[in-house]
């Protein structure tokens, strides 16, 4: 898979809604109610973050329900992509991006949604041929105003803003027009899972399904 055409998909995934839920799974038997619950509000598309002990078995699980389109975070090394794959991620997500990490995902013909904090790495991965990113973490980098000028001169790149966004600040991102779309936890809070308050995700989910952008 060629960075253009792992961008290519990218955006189309990126399109599907205005959030993408960036989950941290600790308990497996959370996952499938968690996905249908968050397809069923709106949000189909999945972000699970290699961060846990369950994740993989949670993205097996997760990828079985129906419209979900699940993929996987905090790809760090080439061993997270071939692992990420294997079980059934249609798309992967980095906190920043490295050539061999970016080698792997080509390899394995997994689209990448790399991240980048600077001009300078927003820079590098469009002369690889990324035009669809990962700005990350956003609020730690001044959020959407400095989004907002990056976009200036850089306007052949596309973001997805992760990283301290929420319901509030959402609509700041998604107002610009390099926002794909953003990415956030808010909409699948632990208390919740914990409780297994699905119909107050599917709430959550439904809400920041109907941000504008």
């Amino acid at each position: 898979m060629t960075p253009a055409e792992a961008s290519a998909k990218s955006l189309e995934i990126c399109r599907k809604a205005p959030v993408i839920p960036v989950l941290v799974i600790d308990d497996l038997a959370h996952a499938r109610p968690l996905a249908e619950a968050l397809v069923k509000g709106g949000l189909p598309v999945l972000e699970v973050t290699l961060r846990t002990p369950v994740a993989l078995e949670a993205i097996r699980e997760m990828a079985q329900v129906e419209g979900g389109i699940v993929g996987a975070g905090t790809l760090l090394t080439p061993a997270d992509v071939k692992a990420a794959k294997e079980a059934g991620a249609l798309f992967g997500v980095s906190p920043g991006a490295t050539d061999i990490l970016l080698d792997a995902c080509e390899a394995a013909d997994l689209p990448l949604l790399p991240g980048a904090a600077t001009a300078s790495e927003a820079m590098a991965l469009l002369e690889r041929g990324y035009t669809v990113q990962k700005f990350f973490p956003a609020e730690a980098n001044g959020g959407a105003k400095a989004l907002k000028a990056i976009g200036a001169p850089i306007p052949q790149v596309t973001f997805c803003p992760t990283g301290g966004v929420s319901l509030k600040n959402a609509p700041d991102y998604l107002g610009l027009a390099n926002t794909a779309c953003v990415g956030g936890s808010w909409v699948a809070p632990k208390d919740m899972m914990i409780a297994g308050d699905w119909d107050g995700i599917v709430a959550l989910a439904q809400e920041a399904a109907q941000l504008p952008r």
